[in-house]
């Protein structure tokens, strides 16, 4: 106990550094799937053909979406599930404005066995903010 007293501070530093070193697993979302930041989203997309899930509603993916991307709203995810299924194996790259929906979107993707899922961090809020391409209906 002495011990302990004594070295209060450094037991403290041992400790904060320890959490530290945890912090970057906590960049996972729901269900375990990484957030991706967009810099990492165009690499899956250009290096490993990614399929781009848009789960925003029909006005918003008609305001602007990320080329190629398939919409289907996040309410109809779970009924249209069969149409994505020979990507079940593929990188997959889920999105919606600002990532809240694409995260409830990636946990009903990973409990029906899809393999590479991911979400992107900040949604297309973070994309128009890098200044990558959007396409309008």
């Amino acid at each position: 106990m002495e011990f302990i007293k004594d070295n209060a501070l450094l037991i403290g530093l041992a400790f904060g550094s320890g959490i530290m070193l945890l912090l970057p697993s906590f960049g996972r979302g729901a269900g375990g799937v990484p957030n991706l930041g967009t810099t990492e989203a165009v690499t899956l997309i250009n290096r490993n053909h990614a399929l781009v899930i848009d789960v925003r509603d029909d006005v918003e993916f008609a305001n602007g979406h990320i080329v190629d991307a398939k919409h289907i709203p996040l309410d109809q995810l779970a009924s249209r599930l069969n149409e994505l299924a020979k990507y079940k194996d593929k990188p997959v790259l889920v999105n919606c404005q600002r990532g809240a929906r694409s995260a409830k979107a990636c946990d009903i993707l990973r409990k029906a066995e899809f393999k590479q899922v991911h979400n992107l961090k900040g949604g297309l809020n973070a994309w128009v903010e890098a200044k990558l391409p959007i396409v309008k209906a």
